[in-house]
């Protein structure tokens, strides 16, 4: 005779995961996203994705990705590292010699489709007003944005975050774009260092003076993913300028040399 005890224990244990499944469909549960970055180096993020601006408008990232753009995700209510790095990057855009709207322009992107325009109002007269240099309001704009406008930029941009009740988990790190969106550097940490921007706005600027500084930028300057700055290359600059100040000499030398000659009469 069959014992009807295992199979009802299947049964029941069936219809609870069947059950969990509704709830969880219901729920609209899903995986936890991963938090960190992934680099896509050399990609180009969609410019046609809309966000609001402080005053609530919709605006177009093509709109404000006009030249090189340093990208915040941020979301406003954070007051430990997003705050601090909006800090610092407020007072390391004090120390750049370039022109804020005109050569480049900063963009700190909520990535908490609660937040309100209101709220980015709030946090960039907060910023704009501590900056002691007069910066242009233009110059550094904060978006919101509903949760498809979020996701299509920071997956675009390999940045992975997770909400965790009223917070979320998240990298801290500031992405440099060129005019058409490419992707061209990650800087890591709130500590953002002044030289660190200049040079990677310098390898985001386009055109042909761009192109040729940048050719001139990677041969002295190298970025150490593992200390996360620009690093000069001493050996390699010094050993160049030893070979051009060799050569220099050397050829000096054969034109003096020259030179003598044809001044000798003939005997």
């Amino acid at each position: 005779m069959n014992n009807p005890a295992p199979r009802k224990v299947l049964r029941n244990l069936a219809g609870g995961i069947f059950f969990l499944l509704l709830c969880c469909r219901a729920s609209g549960a899903a995986p936890p996203d991963r938090v960190g970055v992934d680099e896509h180096l050399g990609a180009r993020i969609p410019l046609d994705i809309t966000f609001r601006d402080e005053s609530g408008v919709p605006v177009l990232l093509s709109d404000l990705v006009k030249g090189p753009t340093i990208i915040l995700p941020v979301y406003y209510r954070c007051s430990n590292v997003c705050f601090t790095l909006q800090g610092h990057v407020a007072n390391a855009l004090q120390k750049l010699e370039r022109r804020p709207l005109e050569e480049y322009r900063v963009i700190s992107v909520s990535f908490d489709e609660e937040e309100t325009p209101e709220m980015a109002a709030r946090s960039k007269h907060a910023y704009l007003s501590a900056m002691k240099k007069p910066f242009p309001v233009d110059g550094w704009r904060f978006l919101t944005g509903d949760l498809n406008s979020i996701r299509r930029l920071t997956d675009a941009l390999g940045y992975g975050f997770q909400r965790q009740r009223h917070e979320f988990a998240h990298p801290v790190a500031s992405i440099v774009i060129a005019g058409d969106g490419t992707i061209v550097r990650y800087l890591y940490g709130v500590s953002i260092l002044s030289k660190d921007l200049a040079l990677a706005l310098v390898e985001a600027k386009s055109g042909v003076a761009g192109g040729s500084i940048r050719k001139l930028m990677d041969y002295c300057f190298s970025y150490d993913p593992a200390g996360r700055t620009y690093v000069f290359n001493l050996l390699r600059v010094s050993a160049t300028v030893v070979i051009l100040c060799t050569g220099g000499f050397l050829a000096f030398l054969l034109l003096t040399g020259r030179k003598r000659k044809q001044r000798i009469p003939e005997k």
